[in-house]
């Protein structure tokens, strides 16, 4: 359910993606590095739950779903035209009982409401937390839904520090265009979370810094 103050970023979204969400996944796999990387270190339980945060046009959930069969999986946004190309995307590669989605503010949302499932065992947020203006307490809030083995991965846009000068400014030049913003205080919130929390993590960069990937899990 999408609160009343989250409606307008609803809308927003729904008029940046109408139109892109239909050769979305084709133009961004040269630019969201990384997220392959993280489905394949899922390695989730027979049966597992996995939740992801931002789903989009749902490519992330699908790749789950093919490579976790057993896995019980569930995705939520913002925007009610990305999930039109994720259910779409899901019922065609017949993923559709495998996978369930939901309209919702990354804020502010109960999952036992949405999905009948109160905590998860891997709880996932590619690319959205440089999307998302809050997004300390998202990630706050994502490590509360963990079982108690379960893990929180997040990749995003990195530092670049391995990376020429002109290609970071470029960069950024380009993703203002669609509301991203690098969150350059990742790695430091990563290790506050987890340390607030009591759970361990590891934050790396890949690429030559121009991507970010975290764990944080339960322990």
């Amino acid at each position: 359910m999408i609160e009343q103050g989250s409606r307008e970023q609803a809308r927003r979204m729904d008029a940046m993606y109408s139109f892109q969400r239909h050769f979305y996944d084709l133009t961004r796999k040269p630019y969201l590095l990384g997220r392959d990387v993280v489905i394949r270190g899922l390695n989730l339980p027979n049966g597992g739950t996995v939740l992801e945060i931002g789903c989009g046009t749902g490519r992330n959930l699908a790749c789950i779903a093919r490579a976790y069969p057993t896995a019980r999986c569930f995705g939520l946004d913002v925007s009610e035209e990305m999930l039109k190309t994720a259910r779409a995307k899901l019922a065609r590669e017949g993923l559709g009982g495998q996978v369930k989605l939901a309209a919702s503010d990354a804020n502010s949302f109960d999952p036992a409401a949405l999905f009948g499932v109160q905590k998860f065992d891997r709880v996932v947020i590619s690319y959205a937390l440089s999307m998302i203006e809050e997004w300390e307490a998202v990630l706050e809030a994502s490590v509360k839904l963990l079982s108690p083995t379960g893990t929180l991965y997040v990749v995003d846009f990195g530092d670049q520090s391995g990376l020429p000068g002109w290609f970071r400014k470029a960069l950024l030049a380009w993703l203002v265009r669609f509301s991203v913003t690098p969150r350059d205080e990742l790695a430091d919130q990563i290790a506050s979370t987890a340390w607030t929390n009591g759970y361990g993590y590891n934050f790396r960069n890949i690429y030559k810094g121009y991507a970010a990937v975290a764990e944080i899990t339960a322990r």
